[in-house]
C-alpha cells in the first residue's frame, strides 16, 4: 500500500503512543499541515475504517470505487430490456400481409381470454369478475407483448401467480385429480408466446434470465406453496416456455447474422472498389513513367551538350546547366525507385487481349501507330472492327496518345468479352481542342461466357481522362449495344471534376470538343 505522508506518519504516532506504559495519558497527537493527496482514481482513500485510513478495494469494505461498475451493470440490463421497446415490424413480402402476424396474435389473445376467464371461473371456482379479470389480464399482456415484450411477461406472470394463489384455497375440497395447476392450457400458450415475442427482440441474456424467473415462481409455487388436489402442470409449462425462448433466441441469432452479412457485403464492395481504384491508379503511374523518363532523359542531355553549343561558356552558365543536369538524373532515379514499388517482376498485360499473356518490363509504351496492330489482333480474335480517322492530326502529348490507345484498348477487349459476334466501329476524330474517340459495338449475337475479370475496365478509362482533364461517358445503345466516347484534350490539363456514372445517358451525349454551341 502506498505511503502518504502526514496521514502515515500520524497513524505512526498513534500507534507508539499506544504502546507506552507511561501513567498519564498521552498528550493529543501534534496537528500536522494538510497534504494534498495523490490524485489517483484507482487507490482512493476512505477517512474511515477501524485501523485507520486505507485503499478501498484492498483492505477494506466495498466502498465508492464499486459505485460505478454497478451503475455500469444497471444500465446494461436497463439497456438489454429497452432494446426490445420498438414494436414488431411488419412482414416484407407479400406487401398484402404485412400487418398478418399483427392480427393472429390479436386473434389468439382474444381466444386466451375467453378460454383463461371460463376456465378460472369454473375449474377454480375463483368467480366470474376475478376470472374475467385474469382472463383479460392474459389478453391484454399478449396483445402488449407486440410493443413491450417485457412489461407484457410480468403481466402475464403476475396474473398466473395471483390465481394459482388465490385457487389454492378453492382445491382442498376438490376431488382428485383435481384441475391444472399453477398454469392452464391458455396462459401456457399465451406465455409461451410472449417469452418468443421477448426472446426475438431482446438480447439472449435477458430471454435466458426471464425464462429462469418464470421457472422458479413455477417450482416456488407448485413446490413450495402446493395445494390440495391438483394436476402439476409447472414442468409441461417450463419445457414449452423453455422451446419457445430457445426458438425466438435462435431467429433472432439468424436475423442479426442476416444483417451483419449484408453489411460485410458493403463494406466489402465499398473496399473492393477504393481497391481497384488505386490499382488503377498505379497502373497508370507505371505506365507513365516511362513518358516521363523519357523527357528527363532529354534535359539532361540537353542540358550536358548545351555548353559545347556556346563559344567561351561562362563558369556561371555552366554550373546552372550541371545542376539542371544533376537534378534531371535525381528525378530519373527517384522515378526508378518508385517504380519498382509499383511494378512486379513480371506484370501482367491487364489490357490484353489475350488470354495469359504478358507485357515484357522493358517494352516502350504503345501510342496511337501502334492502333492498326491493336485492330488486326482484335479482328483475329472474332470482332468486326472498323476504324475512322477524321480531322487534321496535330501531334498530340505522348501522355494523350498512351491514354487514347489504352482507353481503346479497353473499350475492345470489353466488346470481345461481353459481345461476342458483335460489329465494332473505332472513331477518332481530331480538333484543335484536343480528340475525341468513339467505340461503339453492336448486340452481341451469342450469349457472352462468363468473364473471369472484376469489371473495372471502365474505372481505369474514366481515370486516365480525368487525369488529363477529359471526359469520358459509357451507355447503352437503342439497339442493345455498347457506346464509349471521350474527349482528352490537348493541353492535358488536369482540372477538378466530378466522375460521370457509367450509365449516364444524357440526350446531348459528349460535349462538342469544337465549342460550337450552335
Amino acid at each position: 500500500m502506498p505511503r502518504v505522508d502526514g496521514v502515515d506518519d500520524a497513524r505512526d504516532a498513534r500507534t507508539e503512543d499506544d504502546t507506552t506504559s507511561a501513567p498519564p495519558p498521552p498528550p493529543p497527537p501534534e496537528i500536522l499541515p494538510a497534504v494534498p493527496l495523490p490524485a489517483r482514481s484507482e487507490h482512493p482513500i476512505s477517512a474511515t475504517g477501524p485501523t485507520g485510513p486505507y485503499p478501498v478495494g484492498l483492505t477494506g469494505p466495498a466502498g465508492p470505487a464499486q459505485v460505478p461498475r454497478v451503475r455500469r451493470s444497471l444500465s446494461a440490463l436497463l439497456a438489454g430490456l429497452s432494446s426490445g421497446s420498438a414494436p414488431l415490424p411488419p412482414m416484407s413480402r407479400p406487401r398484402w400481409l404485412r400487418r398478418l402476424p399483427h392480427v393472429v396474435i390479436c386473434l389468439i389473445a382474444v381466444l386466451v381470454a375467453i378460454g383463461s376467464i371460463d376456465e378460472l371461473s369454473t375449474g377454480y371456482r375463483l368467480g366470474v369478475e376475478f376470472g374475467l379479470l385474469a382472463g383479460v389480464a392474459q389478453g391484454v399482456a399478449l396483445v402488449l407483448a407486440l410493443w413491450r415484450p417485457f412489461p407484457a411477461w410480468w403481466l402475464s406472470l403476475s396474473a398466473t401467480f395471483i390465481a394459482a394463489v388465490a385457487a389454492r384455497s378453492n382445491m382442498t375440497e376438490m376431488v382428485p385429480p383435481g384441475p391444472n395447476w399453477p398454469w392452464i392450457g391458455p396462459t401456457i400458450a399465451a406465455h409461451a408466446l410472449i417469452l418468443f415475442l421477448l426472446a426475438l427482440r431482446m438480447p439472449a441474456r435477458v430471454a435466458l434470465a426471464v425464462l429462469a424467473v418464470t421457472g422458479l415462481v413455477t417450482a416456488f409455487v407448485q413446490g413450495v406453496l402446493g395445494g390440495g388436489p391438483y394436476s402439476g402442470t409447472g414442468v409441461l409449462a417450463v419445457s414449452v416456455f423453455a422451446v419457445a425462448v430457445l426458438l425466438g433466441t435462435a431467429l433472432r441469432g439468424s436475423r442479426e447474422a442476416r444483417t451483419q452479412l449484408v453489411e460485410q457485403e458493403y463494406l466489402t464492395a465499398e473496399e473492393r472498389s477504393r481497391r481497384t481504384l488505386l490499382e488503377e491508379r498505379n497502373r497508370i503511374a507505371r505506365e507513365l513513367h516511362d513518358v516521363v523518363a523519357h523527357h528527363m532523359s532529354v534535359i539532361s542531355i540537353q542540358a550536358q551538350v548545351a555548353p559545347h553549343l556556346v563559344d567561351n561558356p561562362s563558369v556561371e552558365l555552366k554550373e546552372n546547366l550541371d545542376g539542371i543536369r544533376q537534378n534531371a538524373l535525381e528525378a530519373l532515379t527517384e522515378l526508378r525507385r518508385v517504380l519498382g514499388v509499383l511494378r512486379s517482376e513480371n506484370p501482367d498485360d491487364a489490357y490484353g487481349l489475350g488470354a495469359g499473356t504478358g507485357a515484357a518490363p522493358d517494352s516502350p509504351q504503345p501510342t496511337l501507330d501502334r492502333l492498326d496492330a491493336l485492330v488486326e489482333n482484335t479482328r483475329a480474335a472474332g470482332l468486326a472492327v472498323t476504324t475512322e480517322i477524321t480531322g487534321e492530326q496535330l501531334p498530340l502529348p505522348p501522355g494523350v496518345e498512351l491514354s487514347a490507345y489504352r482507353i481503346v484498348q479497353e473499350a475492345l477487349s470489353n466488346a470481345l468479352r461481353h459481345a461476342p459476334g458483335s460489329v465494332v466501329r473505332v472513331e477518332l476524330t481530331h480538333f484543335p481542342r484536343g480528340l475525341q474517340i468513339r467505340v461503339v459495338n453492336s448486340s452481341p449475337s451469342r450469349p457472352a461466357p462468363p468473364s473471369p475479370g472484376a469489371g473495372h475496365g471502365l474505372l481505369g478509362m474514366r481515370e486516365r481522362a480525368m487525369m488529363l482533364g477529359g471526359t469520358l461517358m459509357a451507355m447503352e445503345t437503342a439497339c442493345g449495344g455498347f457506346t464509349v466516347a471521350a474527349f482528352l484534350p490537348r493541353s492535358g490539363t488536369t482540372t477538378s471534376r466530378t466522375p460521370r456514372p457509367d450509365n449516364s445517358t444524357g440526350p446531348k451525349g459528349p460535349p462538342d470538343p469544337t465549342g460550337d454551341t450552335s
